[in-house]
């Protein structure tokens, strides 16, 4: 129990909200969260949805998603470990902007406003790392709008994959196997693209011998090449 009680502080405080924090203010804030646990396919709140908590990835991963009028859906990002996220509502408050579910069973840790706000009042540092935080996802909002009017399907599921294994891979003799979780359809909406022009991507990819195909799961045996692809 204590090993697990210790992992799970360690997991926690690679959020940005315990940057700069010292150990009292550390434990303090972390008292004040409450644990959450979602099962596989589980929707923590969904698009539209009132909210003023914020919530960081103890174990398993979440998926951040909206969904079209005409029902077509699309991945923002898949989250992990240590990522925060719903901290948009203590800066700007009003309905969630997008819908957030279980990719796996997940443990996570919630703060609501009343709690964090004297924090960000008495840790100006604390308000600093959460926009910065705020200022990378925009960054990289950015950077998937470029994406799409610049680069074609295969690079986007390259750079997808490249992003994917430094979050969530591991080096193995054979390369870096990478457990996404992700059905091929939840892989398509993280790019933007159909299910279809995705998979005749990722088997390109698998006959020139850059990564092998595994059940919700890839092993990128040239990683080099993926990276070539990418830009």
């Amino acid at each position: 129990m204590w090993e697990t009680t210790r992992v799970t502080d360690d997991v926690l405080r690679q959020a940005p909200l315990f940057q700069g924090l010292d150990e009292e203010a550390s434990t303090a804030l972390e008292n004040s969260m409450t644990t959450v646990s979602l099962r596989r396919g589980e929707n923590l709140f969904d698009e539209g949805d009132e909210g003023d908590r914020l919530y960081v990835v103890i174990s398993g991963k979440i998926k951040l998603g909206r969904t079209s009028a005409d029902g077509r859906e699309n991945l923002l990002a898949i989250l992990g470990p240590g990522q925060m996220f719903g901290e948009l509502s203590f800066f700007d408050p009003g309905p969630r902007s997008a819908t957030a579910t279980a990719v796996t069973d997940a443990q996570l840790r919630s703060l609501g406003h009343a709690s964090l706000s004297p924090v960000l009042a008495e840790q100006p540092n604390v308000a600093y790392a959460m926009l910065n935080q705020l200022a990378g996802r925009l960054r990289r909002t950015n950077e998937v709008v470029g994406d799409m009017v610049f680069s074609d399907v295969p690079g986007r599921v390259s750079k997808a994959l490249l992003d994917l294994a430094e979050r969530f891979g591991r080096q193995t003799d054979e390369g870096i196997l990478v457990n996404h979780d992700l059905t091929q359809e939840e892989l398509a909406q993280l790019v933007g693209a159909s299910r279809e022009t995705v998979n005749k991507a990722l088997a390109d990819f698998a006959s020139r011998g850059w990564l092998r195909l595994e059940p919700r799961s890839v092993t990128i045996t040239d990683i080099e090449r993926l990276q070539r692809r990418s830009r």
